[in-house]
């Protein structure tokens, strides 16, 4: 059997997410972003051309790195004005029937308790559409604005994220029972109160009593994905997620990272089949070769380099206007990192450019030589880049076998892993949560 192809749709709730500089072109409606039916005729569109979910990634803080000022995000529109992704989530899913939303959230800033809730508000609302990118957050600017006194490092946000998962577990898998809701009108009992359960967690960051609020919903735990390519965040992978957004252009640093988190996952006790592998991609198509250049020439015009050094501040830390064009940050060159980001290209991302059947080959060949279940969808112009994909590359990947022409049925979950999988699979850690009433 043929493995088919998953793809997502990579999105912001912004003017300006990865390709800055290009909210200015004329057939871009990014501006959109804040009209409700921009996102309801987006979901509209991806469902049509059979996309798996729209992935909608989110900030909390401000890219303030670059020339010590936050005045060139906001004057550019990197990431800023950005609007909470939550929000458009209800709206999009009473449109569509199928898509799923992968949505971003932090570990960082917020309580577990209120967050599980929401989830689980979602995945009711949405029929067991909905899935948490599970984010620890980098920008120092976002620690100032939510009051963090005592500023965690890298590996500690993940060791707080460890914790905040495994809370949100004992509420999503082991508070209520799967039968405590009764609706009994005779005896005026809607819920059983012995198959609800306090879950008294006491950790090092939380203590949560419990129980739960949101009664079982159809996947109880939304899917989880995760997208940290460091150590710790490759090892957090490995215990949590289902599905992770993978740094890497080539095959070679794609494969590295398909193979360790899956060796890691097995540690355990995991099938390293119950994790999908994601990479981002950046496509640029056209019915002829000429006509891809033609738009990938239209869009360098508008590529904002200044934009983008921005971005690489806040991402990074690394202020690159301190530095001269010879000096090194790591084994690269300040000059030509940025010579790279001055020119239009997937930065953290494969870019294919051509007719459809080289975009479906370097697709193709992706998944067969990294190993990787599928792709995030990077647009460079709204609804442009999402509309020629579905129209001359979705095609070409059908004819081949490679995706789906008709949605299977059921929960989100079950469209990654097949009919009846709405439910974690008993080897995720979030499994031994289930019995919470006879381990408290």
């Amino acid at each position: 059997m043929t493995k088919k192809i998953h793809i997502n749709a990579f999105e912001m709730n912004c003017v300006g997410h990865i390709a800055h500089g290009l909210w200015r072109h004329p057939e871009n409606q990014r501006h959109r972003y804040t009209d409700l039916n921009y996102w309801t005729e987006l979901a509209q569109l991806l469902e049509k051309g059979k996309f798996d979910a729209l992935f909608l990634a989110d900030v909390v803080g401000i890219y303030d790195v670059y020339r010590q000022s936050r005045d060139t995000a906001v004057r550019e529109a990197v990431q800023i004005p950005v609007n909470d992704p939550l929000m458009l989530i209800s709206a999009m899913a009473y449109v569509t029937k199928h898509l799923a939303f992968a949505v971003t959230f932090s570990t960082t800033y917020e309580h577990p308790y209120g967050h599980a809730r929401r989830m689980s508000t979602l995945d009711h609302l949405t029929k067991g559409r909905i899935a948490w990118n599970v984010v620890t957050s980098h920008l120092p600017s976002a620690d100032k604005n939510f009051g963090i006194k005592k500023i965690l490092e890298h590996d500690e946000r993940y060791d707080l994220a460890d914790e905040y998962l495994e809370v949100c577990y004992k509420l999503w898998e082991g508070s209520w029972e799967d039968n405590a809701v009764i609706r009994d009108i005779e005896n005026n009992i809607y819920t059983d109160p012995s198959k609800v359960h306090e879950i008294n967690h006491s950790g090092k960051y939380f203590e949560v009593p419990g129980p739960h609020l949101c009664e079982p919903s159809p996947q109880r735990t939304p899917v989880i994905y995760q997208a940290g390519m460091s150590e710790r965040g490759r090892e957090f992978a490995a215990k949590h997620a289902e599905c992770v957004f993978l740094g890497g252009k080539d095959v070679e640093t794609l494969k590295f990272f398909v193979d360790d988190i899956r060796k890691r996952a097995k540690k355990y006790g995991r099938n390293p089949d119950h994790i999908k592998m994601f990479a981002g991609i950046c496509v640029i198509v056209g019915k002829t070769h000429d006509e891809a250049m033609e738009k990938l020439n239209s869009f360098q015009k508008y590529w904002s380099l200044e934009g983008h050094l921005a971005h690489y501040g806040g991402g990074t830390g690394y202020d690159l206007s301190k530095y001269s064009s010879n000096d090194y940050i790591g084994s690269i060159s300040v000059g030509e990192i940025i010579n790279n980001m001055s020119k239009l290209d997937g930065k953290w991302f494969k870019l294919s450019v051509g007719t459809p059947k080289k975009v479906a080959d370097e697709m193709q060949y992706l998944v067969e030589e990294a190993g990787i279940d599928g792709f995030n969808l990077v647009q460079y112009v709204s609804p442009g880049t999402f509309v020629d994909f579905i129209e001359l590359v979705v095609p070409e990947l059908q004819k081949r076998g490679l995706y789906r022409v008709d949605y299977e049925e059921g929960t989100y979950r079950e469209k990654l892993f097949g009919k009846g999988n709405y439910r974690l699979p008993d080897d995720h850690i979030a499994a031994r949560y289930r019995n919470i009433s006879s381990n408290v």
